[in-house]
């Protein structure tokens, strides 16, 4: 075959790279005193980069679970197929401890290096991130019971991805779920009807439905019933004590925008066997332990989106020429990396302080359970608000090689918006802020405590935070406070961004993002950064690193 052409001006393959190389990442495991964890961490972030684990994502993403709910005989099985890329990624984050570990860890920062790690690690692949952050979310839940606890922590704590419908007791490990929204209600869950009615021997039988159950090929999962005393929190096993499947049928997958490699399901219960878990009645107050550790991971899945689509931007740009020279030595190229850059790292210093606040609150700190509860709220509304914008911006800068599916970029696009979704959509995080303000009045003081932390250093900051004092005042009334529960969700994460970047980052990344953010020098797009913005020092931070230490 006659050669008609060479292959030129095309980036190569980014492939042996580390998602852990990252300061704001690294600066933060130090900062918050769990820098023992960052060989851990590096480690972790290596494999992540190799061209193995990308062949396994591909893998994953392009060939997405099948659901049988019968086998050759006509027996009901209800087993999710996987392909094996699926479960090598699995047995990674579960042997590196991503899912519940932290509970059975009780080194300081434990917490914030599982962050740090599920961060790094589900830049190669999302979709398996949701049965390993669902389990680590599950343990604080299901301590509402301690005899459920004591038999089943330790093997949702383990190190092994014991994959396989078998009696929960005798695996090695276990991976849970969660299963509470049905069709007429969606995160109303107070529209439930699923019934659980008790067996006189401590357990329940649950009949009804659920619409949308992730991972529904879970040992174990927590779900909601309606008893006579009311909305009622049950652990329910996929297979029951003495091996025999339990009454929970898979209806059918979920055809879902992105995702794609995890299975989503609408299921049945067919008296499905189960054991209470809290207060009979209280349910909802119960499970939303699992509902607030599963929003962290929506925080921390959305800033590593960013940083992954961060990444490909620069090394495209960084090997394309146009018009004479490199893409990322154009001028207004260039404002769109840094913009991009600036708004990634604010998401990562956001995501780091709400996984310490984890580890400090569980440690018995009140005020910093306060400040979780009420910036995980803002936090979850904002960064996860801005990861599809952010994952759109950065396709755009490999034009049309990023619009293709090879590039890995439309899975990214694909994903970004599961977790503005994912645990309460916009209005229900934003209306989350507003219950946290009503509810729990310690949790003001503790964030204004963190966000003044940084007063006098910089006027825009100090000026919006001011301006969010005003709005807050404005909020008294309950119908007012909702029409501007979004802009209050907004501003209260943007001034709690600009705080911590102002007293942990390089002055140019929390110069840009004051002057942009918090004092209006910003249009309505990516790339609008003022004129006088420090682009070579936020590019030359958020490059790539080369082994030698070089820039890429």
């Amino acid at each position: 075959m006659t050669v008609t052409h060479e292959v030129v001006n095309q980036a190569p393959p980014l492939t042996g790279f580390s998602t852990a190389d990252e300061p704001a990442l690294l600066e933060a495991l130090q900062r918050e005193g769990a820098g023992w964890g960052v060989p851990e961490v590096a480690e972790l972030g290596a494999l992540a980069g190799s061209e193995p684990v990308q062949e396994q994502a591909r893998w994953a993403e392009e060939q997405p679970p099948r659901l049988r709910t019968h086998d050759r005989f006509g027996h009901r099985v209800d087993e999710v197929e996987f392909h094996p890329a699926w479960h090598q990624l699995m047995t990674v984050a579960v042997e590196h401890g991503l899912h519940a570990a932290p509970w059975a860890d009780d080194r300081p920062g434990a917490h914030l290096v599982r962050a740090a790690k599920f961060y790094v690690w589900s830049q190669a692949e999302a979709g398996h991130g949701c049965p390993v952050s669902m389990t680590y979310a599950a343990v604080p839940a299901l301590r509402a019971a301690p005899d459920l606890a004591a038999r089943y922590e330790p093997l949702l704590t383990a190190r092994s991805y014991d994959f396989g419908l078998r009696a929960p007791l005798g695996k090695a490990g276990l991976i849970a779920g969660m299963s509470m929204t049905e069709k007429q209600g969606g995160s109303d869950v107070r529209t439930n009807t699923s019934r659980a009615v008790p067996a006189g021997d401590g357990t329940y039988r649950i009949t009804g439905h659920k619409w949308f159950t992730s991972a529904p090929m879970s040992d174990l999962f927590l779900a909601l019933a309606r008893t006579e005393e009311g909305l009622s929190c049950f652990l329910l096993p996929r297979v029951l004590p003495d091996g025999t499947r339990n009454g929970m049928r898979l209806m059918r997958l979920k055809d879902k925008l992105g995702n794609r490699s995890n299975a989503s399901a609408e299921i049945e219960y067919d008296e499905a066997v189960a054991w209470p878990v809290g207060e009979p009645g209280r349910g909802v107050r119960t499970i939303v332990e699992m509902v607030n550790m599963t929003r962290l991971d929506c925080v921390l899945g959305s800033a590593a989106g960013m940083r992954a689509g961060l990444r490909q931007a620069l090394h495209h740009t960084a090997h394309r020429r146009a018009f004479g020279r490199e893409l990322d030595q154009q001028p207004l190229m260039r404002s769109v990396l840094a913009d991009l850059a600036v708004e990634s790292e604010a998401a990562t210093v956001l995501a780091m302080r709400l996984a310490a606040a984890v580890d400090r609150s569980h440690a018995g700190d009140a005020a910093e359970a306060a400040l979780r509860r009420l910036a995980l709220a803002a936090g979850k509304y904002w960064v996860c608000k801005r990861g599809s914008t952010h994952a759109a911006e950065a396709l755009e800068c490999l034009g049309g090689n990023g619009y293709v599916e090879e590039s890995g970029m439309p899975r990214l696009y694909r994903e970004a918006p599961l977790m503005s979704i994912w645990e309460g959509s916009g209005n229900v995080a934003a209306l989350d802020v507003l219950r946290a303000l009503t509810k729990e009045p310690a949790a003001l003081d503790a964030f204004f405590a963190e966000v003044d932390a940084a007063a006098g250093a910089d006027r825009r900051l100090d000026a919006a935070v001011a301006g969010v004092r005003t709005m807050l005042a404005g909020a008294a009334d309950p119908e007012r406070a909702q029409l501007m529960a979004r802009s209050l969700a907004e501003r209260m994460a943007l001034v709690l961004q600009g705080s911590l970047l102002v007293r942990h980052s390089h002055p140019a990344v929390a110069d840009a993002f004051c002057a942009s953010r918090l004092g209006g020098e910003w249009g309505n797009a990516f790339g609008t950064l003022p004129a006088g913005a420090d682009l070579a020092s936020i590019l030359e931070r958020a490059r790539l690193k080369s082994p030698a230490g070089g820039a890429e």
